[in-house]
């Protein structure tokens, strides 16, 4: 889930940069040291925005740097359990494949892509259905659920997430249009019926 929250923290400001423009440090620090990093509360920090410092830097004897308090606008992606997310595959591997979700990429396994047999061919990225001769490549936007994840606060990309596509609305995109067309014409096949 993607959210925009404001945080507050501090940087360290070398004594190298005091003849500088000292906002345009604050914000290229800032920059550096938050995206892309993990925050517990907040979760992985894309981009941040609005920086600010508060009140005045303090500098450590011994150290010659100034820390300076922070406030910044963070735009975050935590994914969370059972959310339902558009992801894109970037990987076919003999187990499933990965997709992008966000800033982190996310597991498909063979058993959660769909209720059918499926054959792998690693060397032309795809993956297919036995029976419905439906076919993900890389390339193909997925929509699932993520029903595991197990972030790596070090470094959150190489975070474990899983993901499900086995439930009725999930699945490549093309697979979700198919679906509904085949309902819709279901439906309409039905009403046809009655009105005779």
């Amino acid at each position: 889930m993607y959210k925009i929250v404001s945080i507050e923290d501090t940087i360290r400001i070398p004594p190298k940069l005091f003849a500088d423009d000292m906002q345009e440090v604050i914000e290229d620090i800032v920059h550096k040291t938050f995206e892309g990093r993990y925050k517990k509360d907040y979760g992985v920090i894309v981009v941040t925005d609005n920086i600010k410092p508060v009140g005045e830097g303090i500098i450590v004897h011994g150290d010659g740097a100034i820390y300076q308090k922070v406030r910044f606008d963070a735009l975050v992606f935590m994914p969370v359990l059972q959310e339902v997310v558009d992801g894109l595959v970037c990987e076919i591997v003999e187990f499933g494949a990965f997709c992008h979700i966000g800033p982190l990429d996310a597991l498909i396994h063979m058993s959660q892509i769909m209720n059918d047999y499926i054959e792998v061919d690693v060397d032309n990225e795809r993956l297919m259905g036995k029976e419905t001769k439906r076919v993900l490549t890389v390339g193909s936007k997925v929509r699932a659920r993520i029903v595991a994840v197990s972030i790596n606060e070090l470094s959150p990309r190489e975070s474990k997430i899983g993901l499900t596509m086995r439930q009725p609305g999930l699945g490549a995109h093309e697979w979700i249009e198919e679906d509904r067309k085949k309902e819709k014409e279901k439906k309409e096949g039905s009403s046809e019926v009655k009105k005779k």
